[in-house]
């Protein structure tokens, strides 16, 4: 005789599914939320000293730019402030106001304006919420044949609304001969020269 022989039923293992629940992802989620609330407020000043630094720096640089380029083209090469509302930069209205930004051109009639024709080198654009003031309410500075400014100068470079006592701001100084320093004394801000 035969015997018939059933296929074995093996029980199932039930798997343990992989993966959160909507409770466990909503805990981490508003764990992040009050962790970046309480971290937030102290990154402030790290992004003002940052936006300050990037202000110095470009100004600086457009200004040996244009200090060598006078020299090379035997003069007439200028700085000139970005009027208001360039590159949506509401501040500047003011011509000591150099917030928005500036650029180097070759003034071929030396009158301080880009008239038609004459030839952009350089812009900066500023970085937001940055205030930079001219120790004198002109808006350009011009180079001569020797690289000398028309004037000794110096700018104020604060974070908006803030004060020159702030940790953050900056005064750039630069003498007619064309020497450069950059000061973080709050009384030296902005300097003459």
């Amino acid at each position: 005789m035969q015997t018939l022989q059933l296929p074995s039923i093996k029980p199932r293992v039930r798997r343990p599914q992989l993966g959160f629940t909507v409770i466990e992802l909503m805990v981490v989620v508003s764990i992040l939320a009050v962790l970046v609330a309480l971290a937030a407020p102290s990154f402030t000043p790290l992004i003002e000293r940052w936006r300050i630094r990037q202000s110095v720096d470009g100004l600086q640089s457009a200004l040996y730019y244009a200090r060598s380029e006078a020299i090379k083209r035997s003069g007439n090469i200028t700085i000139r402030k970005e009027p208001s509302g360039a590159n949506g930069c509401p501040l500047a209205s003011g011509a000591g106001e150099w917030d928005c930004g500036w650029f180097v051109f070759v003034d071929t009639n030396d009158n301080g304006t880009q008239n038609a024709g004459e030839e952009v080198l350089q812009r900066f654009a500023t970085p937001p919420n940055v205030q930079i003031t001219r120790s004198v309410s002109i808006a350009d500075i011009r180079f001569d044949r020797w690289g000398r400014a028309n004037a000794p100068f110096g700018f104020a470079l604060v974070p908006l609304n803030k004060s020159t006592s702030n940790s953050a701001s900056r005064g750039l100084c630069m003498s007619s001969g064309g020497r450069i320093r950059i000061t973080t004394d709050p009384a030296d801000i902005p300097c003459s020269g």
